[in-house]
């Protein structure tokens, strides 16, 4: 029995474009517009803006020069920027809080599976469909000032119904007029929380609730133990998310209030302000400020979001 060998075996060509063929060049190419586009018009713009709040520029005119950090110490002993956080503040933590507050209970109750749950669920989502600019609009009527026989909208509302004690200035109060901003915005957003939720209760599987109930769990220790610890990351989602959009509200305090309004003063409607007036380094620290702030909410959960995806 006799068996041929080949003289010489041909080893297999390495078809072009593979990674030990270059082939990092094709991948490359694919993403080289997106990473110019962003590195131009993202972080570009970003060090742009950084380098005008560095920079002696409170007019049209061109820069007078470095100035280091001047703006910012001048914008943290103004009374009217410290009046704005204060303000910023006030209206996230209420923002945050009827955000979530209604949003988690709207989820538990559709979450019992109640009748009519479709129709209700498209009801609570449709505020966000509309914008801020749109909804600011109607709420400006809605919270009107008018007090007695003038009121209209809410006021109105309270009048007729033998419930003058209720009616207030609205956004107008020089003491918690930003509160009434939030009103609009939990409205707006509650549903979209809810949504969150309601996703995290239908994403827990069947067979714990009903390995709680074996064990003899009641229905609040079901959702004590068992339920509302696998929502957590839900919740953190909400937060963070609701959380940066709050910190960046602009367009529904202008419809609502107008940009002149001191009483609903936000640092993004005061970096508005001065940049119309051609203050132009104090409106980029601000925005600077902002970012800061913004980056201290995101990029902790960023970090965190992606230890969790190394460790699967």
């Amino acid at each position: 029995m006799s068996s041929t060998v080949p003289s010489a075996v041909k080893r297999p060509r390495r078809p072009k474009g593979r990674i030990g063929g270059h082939g990092w060049v094709a991948p490359v190419l694919l993403i080289l517009p997106t990473v110019i586009v962003i590195g131009v018009f993202v972080y570009g713009l970003i060090g742009s803006n950084i380098n005008t709040s560095l920079q002696d520029r409170h007019h049209i005119g061109p820069s007078q020069g470095f100035v280091g950090l001047d703006n910012y110490r001048d914008l943290f002993t103004d009374d009217d920027f410290l009046y704005s956080l204060r303000n910023l503040l006030l209206y996230t933590a209420t923002f945050l809080l009827g955000t979530l507050c209604l949003g988690f209970l709207w989820a538990w109750l559709l979450e019992r599976k109640s009748r009519g749950e479709s129709l209700f669920r498209a009801i609570y989502l449709f505020p966000m469909a509309v914008s801020f600019v749109a909804s600011g609009v109607v709420w400006r009527w809605l919270l009107n000032n008018a007090e007695g026989d003038r009121a209209s909208g809410l006021n109105r509302l309270f009048g007729s119904l033998h419930l003058d004690f209720l009616q207030n200035p609205w956004w107008t109060n020089e003491h918690w007029g930003i509160l009434a901003i939030a009103v609009p915005a939990i409205w707006q957003l509650s549903g979209y929380v809810m949504a969150l939720f309601l996703a995290g209760f239908r994403g827990i599987p069947e067979e714990l609730r009903e390995a709680a109930r074996m064990d003899g769990a009641s229905e609040w220790q079901l959702y004590r133990h068992v339920i509302f610890p696998q929502l957590s990351p839900v919740a953190l989602s909400a937060i963070i998310i609701i959380g940066h959009m709050s910190l960046k509200v602009f367009d529904l305090i202008m419809a609502i209030a107008g940009q002149t309004n001191y009483t609903t003063q936000v640092p993004a409607i005061q970096m508005w302000v001065e940049f119309t007036r051609g203050d132009y380094a104090k409106s980029a620290a601000i925005g600077t400020i902002l970012l800061l702030i913004v980056a201290i909410l995101i990029v902790p959960y960023l970090v965190s979001t992606y230890r969790q995806e190394r460790r699967r």
